[in-house]
């Protein structure tokens, strides 16, 4: 008898075999290793979400709202920022933010017209999920509905607008319109597909481009730069020969303006010494004038009075005061006929103003 057999006999448990399947564990094993990698792969990578599926009480914070599956199913159901409750396990919850938000999407390469390869590095694009379309945006396009309309959407209006310029205009003349054109593209879009999200602006850096053309676009640059500083000199001369020019102009005008003033002062003192002297020969004529009046009115008056004078009383006294104030005497025989003569003469005259006054 072998070894075995004699066990057996004594009541000793015979030692398992290698081959016997009573004893082997390996397909145990094999199936938990094959439970555990699956629960690894399934549940691990996905532990906020099997928190959010765990919980009752879940919070919306400040800027998302909240949306909810059932069975995989997308639920009617937007619950604003705060404390919420749910079914564990049953209902899975996921913050859906609705402010502004920046996406970044990084190494866009492109071809241009001319075949030469660019790189744009950076692109960011500020967007909104409008809250009254959440749930019809996230029924068709799903959480990452970004990745679809955005990340993927930019890199093909790149794509579009570098395969249908030149570098030339890619990279220098049309740069500060790409973040217009890529602003507008998307909107239109997502206008037309998913109206709820909103494109608020795009920024995109400048791309690199290799690094022989990009000496030369610097060679250019600064040719340009010399041109450019050549027509400002250029325009600076011109404005200055301009001014001078505005100066001179105004310099002329200024003493034409003051020689005419100067001549019209010039002009108003003659004309105020013309009417000067027309006063003063007014004045002059009235003087002489009213003189000459009043040497006519005495004449006329000493005539009138003379006349009345001519008395042969007082022409007999002027005769006797005549004769009285003679300093001279003569002597001789015709005296008294001179005095008799007188004495005719006198009565002469009387007889002859009674005659005037008839």
């Amino acid at each position: 008898m072998d070894a075995q057999q004699q066990q057996r006999q004594q009541g000793v448990p015979a030692r398992p075999r290698s081959g016997d399947g009573g004893g082997d564990f390996t397909p145990i094993l094999t199936v938990l290793v094959a439970f555990i990698a699956i629960f690894a792969l399934i549940v691990a990578p996905s532990i906020s979400t099997l928190n959010n599926s765990v919980s009752i009480l879940h919070q919306v914070p400040e800027g998302h709202v909240g949306v909810y599956w059932r069975g995989g199913a997308l639920l009617n159901t937007i619950t604003d920022p705060g404390f919420h409750m749910k079914l564990p396990f049953i209902t899975q919850f996921e913050p859906i933010q609705v402010t502004l938000q920046t996406d970044l999407v990084r190494d866009i390469p492109c071809g241009t017209k001319g075949g030469v390869m660019i790189n744009f590095e950076k692109v960011e694009v500020v967007n909104r999920l409008r809250k009254d379309h959440v749930y019809d945006t996230l029924l068709n396009y799903g959480v990452n509905y970004d990745n679809t309309w955005i990340y993927d959407k930019i890199h093909h209006e790149i794509n579009q607008f570098c395969s249908a310029h030149s570098l030339q205009q890619v990279y220098i003349d049309m740069f500060d319109q790409i973040d217009e054109k890529m602003k507008d593209a998307l909107q239109a879009d997502c206008t037309r597909y998913a109206p709820g999200i909103e494109i608020l602006s795009v920024r995109i850096t400048k791309p690199s481009i290799p690094e022989s053309i990009r000496r030369n676009f610097e060679n250019m640059e600064q040719e340009r730069t010399k041109v450019l500083i050549a027509v400002e000199r250029q325009r600076v001369a011109e404005k200055e020969a301009e001014t001078q020019k505005k100066i001179a102009i105004s310099e002329a005008e200024r003493n034409a303006h003051v020689s005419k003033i100067q001549m019209e002062q010039k002009l108003m003192e003659k004309d105020s010494a013309r009417k000067q002297e027309e006063i003063s020969n007014s004045m002059y004529l009235a003087r002489e004038k009213s003189l000459a009046d009043a040497s006519y009115y005495r004449t006329m008056k000493e005539a009138e009075a003379n006349k009345l004078k001519l008395t042969p009383e007082f022409l007999e006294l002027r005769f006797i005061e005549a004769i009285a104030n003679n300093s001279k005497i003569f002597f001789g025989n015709k005296v008294p006929n001179m005095v008799l003569d007188q004495r005719l003469l006198g009565n002469f005259l009387q007889g002859a103003v009674p005659r005037a006054e008839s």
